[in-house]
């Protein structure tokens, strides 16, 4: 980042309690690029007064909305108001936090997915491109060195002509509802259709292993026959789904998410294949990539060595034997929003090849994945095609 200062932030959501609110604020300021400065960090006032006193904030700028929030910030001297807002709320009020902020001149960073629903994300889209701001979607999982390298094989033919995507992500933790055969209550909010949308497994993360697989390949999904299950009684929406996908250029492919999955904890992964080679990524083992050919032992290649592209070196904090994970991966979409805000600051032209983090584009898509998934699942799990956007 190119600035002779931090970045001011401001969080909307993500006070006492919240887990994604603190990797969040752990990922801002793991550069030392990013101070966290003003919040609304929840819709009880006195709620988000305490956790602004958790983080030792001035109290004049913890704000009781986030309505309040963007007119106040916006009132004030250009040397003292934040440049940027993250948005760390429920799916359901993404869209109308960051069109406020974003109408009010404020860059935003904004937790996955990108809203509500496709067509308030096409909304969004119109408000964004409007505002000529920086707007980014903490798709996390593309901040991994490992999964840069990744891309960089297929882009450079590494693998060959690509044939075929297999991308998972089991998680076990809501099996637990079903212990000695009766149901207990796991407190979710992703399962009520009301805040969370159309659905719970994809929608939660079955959008990060599509995400995976487009940023991996550069592949856009075509059409998709899913599946979708509700296997705990009561439930409103999916606790699985199985997805068979047909990619551009011919591309085809299985996605499969699941949050009955007894004894995963959060195994994202992914394998595509090609005609030269394929390559293989654990999320729990991340800093390892593998190579495999049909004619010779696998290959792995492990972060942090001299030996890999510049994009997975540039997304590399610490030497080889030294591992990162979670955090890092969100810092590294943290700093390059940063990048991108610092040059709109200062006036400065988008590098020709652009910034390597997730935008509202991805968000939309991932936005079409769900509500495509959910169609074909309600008519029989029949092929159904993406929409255009």
């Amino acid at each position: 980042m190119k600035l002779n200062r931090k970045l001011r932030m401001g969080m909307i959501g993500g006070g006492r309690g919240a887990f994604i609110g603190a990797v969040h604020r752990m990922a801002a300021r793991l550069d030392g690029e990013i101070d966290l400065v003003a919040g609304c960090f929840s819709s009880d006032p006195e709620k988000s007064r305490a956790s602004g006193a958790d983080f030792f904030l001035d109290p004049a700028r913890v704000y009781a909305s986030y309505e309040e929030m963007a007119r106040r910030e916006a009132a004030l001297p250009a040397d003292q108001r934040i440049d940027f807002v993250s948005i760390v709320t429920r799916n359901n009020t993404h869209a109308v936090v960051a069109k406020t902020f974003l109408t009010a001149g404020f860059h935003v960073i904004c937790d996955k997915p990108l809203c509500f629903t496709f067509k308030e994300g096409l909304k969004l889209r119109e408000v964004v491109r409007k505002s000529g701001k920086v707007f980014a979607l903490t798709h996390n999982y593309t901040g991994y060195p490992m999964v840069k390298e990744a891309r960089e094989w297929v882009r450079s033919g590494k693998l060959g002509k690509l044939m075929k995507v297999v991308v998972e992500y089991p998680q076990g933790y809501a099996i637990t509802a079903l212990e000695a055969g009766t149901i207990s209550k796991i407190a979710n909010w992703r399962m009520d259709p009301t805040v969370s949308g159309v659905s719970n497994c994809m929608g939660d993360i079955g959008t990060h292993a599509h995400n995976l697989a487009r940023y991996i390949t550069g592949l856009e999904v075509k059409e998709i026959c899913a599946e979708l299950s509700t296997y705990i009684p009561g439930r409103l929406l999916d606790d699985d789904g199985n997805c068979l996908v047909r990619f551009s250029d011919g591309v085809k492919g299985i996605l499969f998410a699941s949050q009955v999955s007894s004894g995963d904890e959060n195994q994202l992964n992914i394998r595509v294949y090609g005609t030269k080679g394929s390559l293989e990524w654990h999320q729990e083992d991340p800093n390892e990539l593998d190579f495999k050919r049909a004619d010779a032992p696998r290959v792995t290649h492990r972060r942090g060595n001299g030996y890999l592209s510049a994009a997975a070196q540039g997304a590399t904090r610490t030497p080889f034997a030294h591992p990162e994970g979670f955090i890092e991966a969100f810092a590294n979409i943290y700093r390059g929003a940063a990048t991108a805000i610092a040059d709109a600051i200062e006036g400065r032209k988008a590098p020709k090849e652009g910034y390597d983090f997730p935008t509202v584009d991805d968000g939309l898509a991932g936005m079409a994945f769900i509500e495509t998934a959910v169609k074909s699942g309600k008519a029989g799990a029949k092929w159904k095609k993406f929409p255009k956007f």
